[in-house]
């Protein structure tokens, strides 16, 4: 079946992780999305050990999975030249390079839309391109530092010392919205067939995404505390079992009034400290003591049949490696296997959504480095012979 991007174009200039995360999601909807890497190819196909190729690391299989790729010299005018012609071909033009450096590509939006005036093109950046920041290189590290998250992990952690979190939190976020922003600008074209500039910048959006509950007061006034007290609590973390870990969640008013039933304490909800909400919610760490205190005379299994019967919010704490043994993501098929042209067979992770109409699908492997650039030329009109001419100059690459 076909996907709901179907007919889409994307001419797609990204690398690394935040731009092909995000122009994957695309692609698993149906879009043609072509990859267009330099000579030398996208960083994140050297990073992690590759199953039989070199430059076909696991990141870069799981992230560019469903594109065609196209290697080009961009520094040789004919190859740009040859871009230019695909680029008339697309609906959209998306890149995470830095402003400066798109525009001496010659490739800025203004260029671009010369050569297709309704195009929809996309720029992610570290920072608004016209701002102070706007010169900075940007990765996921750095803007966890400067977005506030490296602090609250430690102050959440109770030693107020900084870290990150081992995931890179604001490639992704951005990727998603990325590709919110990609089709948002592509349904205005399809509407009234106007293109438009769209830029996606990390820091900005990492702000937006940790303000929706750590503005908290400040919502209110320029004094007021930043922070959701809750997700501060030094309290608030996996519990100890009898023989393991887990999270025990009551959370409104009847899974407190559940919980210490439960456990026969019925008189806590009594105190007027922890009879409401609003309260609970300024005395959270009392709250989390008391069922950690409490975690521990149960096994997990035994407090997972509990707090379900009694319908609170839990869960035994798995390791990413138990993921494939989960009941749920087996019944899910979450997990499956494919072949792959060049490394055998490799495990890939479905499109978690489903669609009863337009199915997002994995359709197609990640390409080698190169791997379509003489059939994605020749579809926009390039000849044999002019094809061959920029291999032999070095400004065309495959495999």
């Amino acid at each position: 079946m076909p996907g709901a991007l179907e007919g889409i174009r994307i001419v797609d200039l990204t690398n690394i992780i935040l731009g092909p995360y995000g122009t994957m999601l695309l692609a698993d909807q149906g879009a043609d999305v072509i990859k267009v890497e330099a000579p030398e190819g996208d960083m994140v196909r050297h990073i992690g050990k590759p199953a039989k190729t070199p430059g076909m690391g696991p990141t870069y299989l799981y992230v560019n999975r469903n594109k065609r790729s196209l290697c080009l010299d961009l520094k040789n005018p004919a190859a740009k030249a040859a871009l230019l012609k695909l680029v008339a071909t697309a609906d959209a033009f998306v890149h995470a390079l830095r402003p400066q450096a798109i525009e001496g590509l010659g490739l800025g939006y203004e260029a671009i839309r010369k050569i297709k005036p309704d195009i929809v093109y996309v720029g992610a950046y570290g920072y608004s391109a016209d701002g102070p920041y706007g010169k900075l290189p940007a990765y996921d590290d750095a803007i966890q530092a400067r977005f506030g998250i490296a602090d609250l992990m430690g102050r959440a952690a109770g030693d107020d010392v900084p870290r990150y979190p081992p995931t890179i939190i604001a490639d992704k976020t951005v990727g998603l919205t990325f590709a919110f922003a990609t089709l948002s600008a592509l349904m205005h074209k399809q509407r009234t067939g106007e293109g438009q500039f769209v830029e996606v910048p990390m820091f900005e959006t990492m702000t937006a995404w940790l303000m929706v509950e750590h503005l908290w007061e400040r919502t209110f006034s320029d004094e007021g505390e930043v922070g959701y007290t809750r997700l501060l609590a030094r309290t608030r973390k996996p519990f100890r079992t009898l023989d393991g870990w887990m999270a025990i969640l009551p959370y409104n008013d009847k899974h407190w009034r559940n919980f210490f039933e439960i456990v026969g304490r019925q008189e806590v909800l009594k105190d007027p400290r922890y009879s409401t909400l609003n309260a609970r919610s300024l005395h959270i760490n009392d709250m989390y003591s008391m069922v950690e205190a409490l975690a521990p005379t149960k096994t997990t299994a035994e407090w997972v049949k509990l707090l379900d019967d009694a319908q609170i919010p839990n869960a035994p704490v798995s390791k990413p490696s138990d993921l494939f043994e989960d009941p749920h993501l087996i019944w899910r098929q979450l997990f499956k296997k494919y072949p792959h042209p060049s490394e055998g067979e490799i495990m890939m992770v479905e499109p978690p959504m489903r669609m009863s109409r337009t199915p997002p699908a994995i359709r197609r492997m990640a390409p080698l480095k190169g791997e379509d650039s003489r059939s994605v030329l020749a579809e926009v009109g390039l000849s044999e012979a002019e094809i061959d001419a920029l291999k032999k100059d070095g400004a065309l690459i495959e495999p």
